[in-house]
């Protein structure tokens, strides 16, 4: 292994700090978010920060592929960026002014088929490919959703996604993970520590759906890819289920309660696990910082399952990785005896 890839996560954490500070006057000129029934903060601050995370990301691979030994034998990672570059359009249109439900859906929904169709490997060998490729494009697009919800405290989604790219990245350089998905990895991973100084509670600027769309993508395509060549047996597939347990389970849970209670679910709103903590006397760097040790032990669970590929090993670290994610959850939402209401974001 050269040592180019080493490069990949300063370069593209470099590249994101640098677009911020370039373009943060015309985000706070022209996209600001303000507060509404979905928000945690209270005063308007500008968005679109995102922007910068995926192009910070987008031109590292392209000028690392070729030195980093990654070869594009198909169209599987131009189809991704294309795909990336789709959502992030609509996501910058939206920040400024919304779009309607139904056409960002459609939208999202086209890009994640054609990043599903064009991606290699497989995660249901045993099953009919269509069925698979149906099954992964409704999930990548939920997945792709959820990303976008949870996006809603200060330094959340670097809590949910740097322990998973930082661990991804690091298989690859371990030479457990394909060359094309580690280079990914290792630049998603950079452009959001460069975009972390900024993002700090208090923030001073959001990432907005221009960077929470597409990194919901890249993370469905990194993790579609682990789960296709994780290791033998279902370790790679049980893997790709717990690295990104806590989001999954966070919004999968609270859009079911919804659906319960007859919610508009694609109205505003803070009812996520998360969000709920703060309204329980948690403060923002506390619940952030408890989903990051979260998502770290969730990262050394899916580790055990690669490592040691048996039915034993994967279903303890499963039920491990519930266990963990559940407990999380029922603490976000018992409200604190030593602290009453939450804090801006």
């Amino acid at each position: 292994m050269t040592l180019v890839p080493l490069l990949t996560v300063p370069l593209a954490a470099l590249l994101s700090a640098g677009l911020i500070l370039l373009l943060k006057p015309l985000l706070q000129r022209y996209a600001l978010a303000r507060p509404n029934a979905r928000s945690s903060h209270r005063v308007p601050t500008p968005q679109g920060g995102g922007i910068a995370i995926i192009a910070a990301a987008l031109f590292t691979v392209a000028v690392l592929a070729v030195p980093a030994g990654v070869a594009f034998k198909g169209a599987e990672l131009p189809v991704l960026a294309l795909a990336v570059l789709a959502l992030a359009t609509v996501g910058a249109v939206d920040d400024i002014r919304p779009l309607p439900a139904s056409l960002r859906l459609v939208i999202q929904a086209g890009a994640v088929a054609a990043a599903v169709l064009a991606a290699e490997g497989r995660i249901l060998p045993d099953a009919p490919l269509w069925l698979e490729r149906a099954f992964a494009i409704l999930a990548g697009l939920w997945f792709v959703n959820l990303v976008n919800f949870m996006d809603g405290l200060d330094w959340m989604t670097l809590a949910e996604f740097v322990p998973p790219t930082a661990f991804l990245f690091a298989l690859g350089l371990a030479g457990r993970y394909a060359p094309e998905p580690t280079l990914v990895a290792g630049a998603l991973l950079g452009g959001l520590l460069g975009f972390a100084p900024f993002n700090r509670p208090v923030a001073r600027l959001f990432m907005g759906d221009v960077g929470s769309l597409p990194i919901g993508l890249i993370v469905a395509w990194l993790l579609f890819r682990l789960a296709g060549e994780g290791g033998a047996g279902t370790g790679g597939l049980a893997a790709a289920l717990i690295l990104p347990l806590y989001p999954l389970a966070d919004a999968t849970l609270t859009l079911l309660w919804r659906l319960r209670r007859g919610e508009a679910v694609w109205q505003a709103h803070r009812s996520h696990y998360y969000q709920v903590a703060t309204l329980n006397g948690f403060s923002v760097p506390e619940v952030v910082g408890a989903v990051f040790a979260v998502q770290v032990a969730l990262a050394g669970l899916a580790g055990a399952t690669l490592l040691w590929p048996s039915p034993p090993v994967t279903l303890a670290c499963l039920v491990l990785a519930a266990g963990l994610v559940g407990w999380l959850l029922r603490r976000f939402a018992a409200p604190r005896a030593d602290r009453a209401g939450g804090k801006d974001r």
